[in-house]
């Protein structure tokens, strides 16, 4: 079932403009004039990379009113992660699926996101847009699972339910993997940096992974705590029970986690509109 999967992701290819921008940040002679000149050609890029560089999140005295001003601000890695984004939301514009509510998923993953960036601020981590980014992106293993087998996907969530277990055990189980060594792999076919790749594959079992154990603690905890709110579920409990190495690791107890959900949901409410995705 995996392969059949995996063939089905294969088909989804992110947009020409992802795939022309890595191709010129991968020439070492590149500039950041180019970057500029090359998002702003793509009219519906450029609009959703402004909407992300304005948008509460970040805060800006100023309104940011161009593309070139924008890339001025940003490092490369800021740019990378915003067209990715912004591509893998444009991949999955058009997909409609009976079992799943694709508004509801994103918010879900924006919300992940958020909460994802405030741990990360909590610990001293500084690259903290990049953590938003994986935030947004660890769940995308499961659009592929509801577009190629969507009743067995969705007997996963319900068993999972029904039985107060955490899904991705549930998955492996059920389907023989899970959602987040799926989403691992196809963040591999796409050609995205390894630091994506991993904390999405490991970060159900935080204490597996043996190269960025801290971001991986904090997407564990960020995605249990996000889950728990909006199925209204106890975080550290039956299917939101937390890996003990992850807390050890993020160096956080259950209460300050639960402090920095209700800000975390508080900046998620502050800036849902602006969700472009």
């Amino acid at each position: 079932m995996f392969k059949k999967v995996a063939q089905s992701a294969q088909l989804v290819s992110l947009p020409d403009i992802y795939l022309k921008l890595k191709e010129l940040i991968d020439d070492p002679d590149y500039t950041m004039a180019e970057v500029a000149l090359l998002v702003g050609r793509d009219p519906g890029m450029a609009a959703r990379f402004l909407r992300v560089v304005n948008s509460p999140l970040n805060r800006r005295a100023v309104k940011i009113e161009t593309v070139s001003h924008a890339v001025s601000l940003l490092g490369i890695r800021q740019v990378h992660d915003i067209v990715l984004t912004a591509s893998v939301a444009e991949a999955f514009s058009g997909i409609q699926t009976d079992v799943m509510n694709m508004k509801k998923f994103w918010q879900g993953s924006f919300y992940c996101a958020v909460m994802t960036k405030r741990l990360a601020l909590e610990c001293g981590i500084m690259d903290t847009d990049r953590l938003f980014v994986i935030g947004l992106l660890h769940d995308i293993g499961h659009l592929f699972m509801y577009l190629s087998i969507p009743e067995a996907a969705q007997q996963a969530v319900l068993t999972a339910r029904d039985l107060d277990r955490p899904l991705y055990q549930v998955e492996r189980e059920q389907l023989g993997f899970d959602y987040a060594r799926l989403g691992g792999v196809v963040m591999k076919q796409w050609d995205l940096p390894k630091i994506f790749q991993v904390i999405t594959f490991f970060h159900p079992e935080p204490g597996q992974a043996d190269r960025f154990t801290e971001e991986t603690a904090l997407l564990h905890l960020s995605a249990l705590l996000v889950m728990s709110d909006l199925e209204n579920g106890d975080f550290g409990k039956g299917a939101f029970s937390v890996d003990p190495s992850a807390m050890q690791t993020a160096g956080l107890t259950e209460e300050q986690c639960l402090d920095l959900r209700r800000t975390a949901a508080s900046e998620f409410a502050e800036v849902s509109d602006s969700l472009f995705l």
